[in-house]
């Protein structure tokens, strides 16, 4: 029988099937942990007796509570310093690998692991965190679990889940010169709404995701469960071969030529079911931007706030709930301080933030400090109150700095900073204030995501870059 590329890696990771609609029970091949939830897991398996199953196949990272700057002082915020305590603690009493402040492969959940090639295709990758689905760029079932779940995965090395509905969404043509992957998963999600997703795993294809490198399709999978999908998974070839060989946990000799042998067969068969399919042609994509407080709220950057009349039209156009959307028109248009009909380019901007494990990868990092490097040689200056720049993880920073791209940042004024989550989700000082708004190339813009009552507008990071030169939302040829 035909099969999706999600049922051959699912069937193959099988300890027991369920019966009668029950759950089945699927060897974890690698679970990913952090600071913020692992703590109960580990105190679950304290107070049980139990010992972690297989520590070489858990691994640990602080990321989420991590200063960016200043990180060899002790650490101001008490939570945060608790929360790092707590799992170097765990770490050394269960006999962890861990990759603490300091380390070079210390880093953002989603960054770090990739960079060290421990994401192979065909793997099951699991995490306390709902961007876990970034590994499925791979060609892995990857998603995030709960706490409970954590704790089940380090006693066995398994997991209880259903199978998800298969959903296969192609992006056909070619990109035009300036649009990202970031546009085309802010596209998607903008289509089906931020529940399309929901019970699917999604497997992305047609002729823009082969073009696209490594960083670009992690950036997809990445915010596949801002469209409400566990999983965001992607057929590997030889761009993700090439990306894996060079990395430190690549296989090796015999075991790599193994590998490859099994990789080669990771693919949807022809006359495999979907039960849903979404196509979008890229070929007339331009960058996008959300207005709104959810991912789902985008429009073009040349496009306005839309009007009641347009959300009802889009609403019906795509099968969706009128009622629920224009709800949350009406909630976002309040929070957000909008007029239906607000021109996007016309919206100042008080800070730019440029890193999480959306779009803090070195691709990205290049990508601004091109039009920052023109924008130095023109004179200009930053526009914006602040401007931080975070990368991913230790590797992706030394990386920037051996090509000099920290030293474009600084002079233009940015704030060059160490790995971790920052204003992603508002962590110690990385925060906005009040009324204030951030073009971010982060993947959330909820209320007081990024800082209390703090307006949050998603972005690429060639649009982030823009942004910082005008003041407002703007493109690269525009302040250039």
């Amino acid at each position: 029988m035909a099969r999706t590329l999600f049922q051959k890696v699912w069937d193959d990771h099988i300890v027991k099937k369920g019966e009668n609609g029950a759950p089945d029970l699927i060897y974890v091949d690698l679970q990913l942990l952090h600071e913020v939830t692992s703590p109960i897991a580990f105190e679950s398996l304290r107070n049980a007796g139990r010992r972690v199953r297989r520590t070489d196949l858990s691994i640990i990272t602080e990321d989420h509570n991590t200063p960016t700057c200043d990180i060899y002082s002790p650490i101001k915020d008490d939570i945060s310093r608790l929360q790092l305590e707590t799992v170097r603690s765990n770490a050394k009493e269960f006999g962890m690998r861990i990759h603490s402040l300091g380390d070079p492969d210390n880093g953002v959940v989603h960054a770090f692991a990739p960079n060290l090639g421990l994401i192979h295709p065909g793997m099951t990758v699991v995490c306390g965190d709902s961007h876990t689905a970034t590994h499925g760029a791979f060609g892995a079932i990857a998603f995030g679990i709960g706490t409970s779940e954590v704790e089940h995965v380090l006693a066995t090395q398994t997991i209880w889940q259903s199978p998800l509905k298969n959903m296969r969404v192609e992006f056909k043509g070619k990109l035009p010169e300036g649009v990202t992957a970031k546009d085309m998963i802010l596209k998607l999600i903008s289509k089906i709404g931020t529940g399309g997703g929901q019970g699917y795993a999604i497997e992305f294809s047609g002729e823009a995701i082969e073009s696209l490198s490594m960083e670009g399709r992690m950036s997809i999978s990445n915010m596949t469960i801002e469209a409400g999908a566990r999983v965001g998974i992607m057929r590997p070839d030889e761009t993700t071969f090439e990306y894996i060989k060079s990395r430190p946990h690549a296989p090796q000799g015999q075991d790599w030529d193994d590998a490859m042998q099994y990789w080669s067969t990771l693919f949807s068969d022809d006359g495999a079911v979907f039960d849903k399919e979404v196509v979008i042609d890229v070929s007339t994509l331009e960058p996008f931007v959300t207005w709104g407080t959810n991912p789902g709220q985008g429009v073009s950057i040349k496009g306005s706030v839309p009007t009641r009349e347009e959300i009802i039209a889009e609403a019906k156009a795509e099968g969706l709930n009128e009622e629920v959307q224009l709800q949350a028109w009406e909630r976002a248009l309040k929070y957000m301080d909008f007029t239906p009909g607000k021109r996007m380019k016309d919206v100042e901007i008080d800070t730019v933030f440029i890193g999480s494990c959306t779009n803090g990868r070195i691709e990205d990092l290049r990508a601004a400090a091109d039009i920052l490097r023109r924008a130095n040689e023109l004179g200009k200056k930053m526009q914006v109150k602040r401007m931080l720049i975070v990368p991913g993880d230790g590797r992706i920073r030394l990386q920037a700095e051996a090509e000099g791209l920290d030293k474009v940042f600084k002079e233009f004024g940015a704030q060059w900073r160490n790995a971790g989550c920052s204003m992603c989700l508002g962590m110690n000082a990385d925060r906005i204030a009040p009324g204030e708004r951030s073009a971010s190339t982060s993947n959330r813009n909820f209320e007081s995501r990024q800082g209390k009552y703090g307006r949050t507008h998603l972005v690429s990071p060639k649009i982030a870059a823009a942004t910082a030169i005008a003041g407002h939302i703007a493109e690269p040829e525009e302040v250039l």
